[in-house]
């Protein structure tokens, strides 16, 4: 046991479910729209399931940055993990 080192802070639940929730809203709205905008214009399901697909990835690699920038929890300098 180490002598005069805190307990770093937890995400409570609610930030869970409330960080977890924005990240997939980053994820699924842009997703859905260009599948829908696609569908509607094209009148082909393929190409919309396929312009759906290439934003999805591409807004999950946004996602890990946003994720990264605004979402991390800084650790302090003084803890063993650094």
């Amino acid at each position: 046991m180490m002598v005069g080192t805190e307990k770093p802070n937890k995400l409570s639940t609610t930030e869970i479910i409330s960080k977890g929730s924005f990240v997939a809203a980053i994820i699924t709205v842009p997703t859905l729209a260009s599948f829908f905008g696609v569908w509607q214009v094209s009148d082909n399901l393929l190409y919309g399931a396929v312009a759906g697909l290439i934003v999805n990835f591409v807004a999950i690699g946004f996602s890990f940055k946003i994720v990264r920038k605004l979402l991390v929890k800084k650790q302090d300098k003084g803890t063993e993990l650094n």
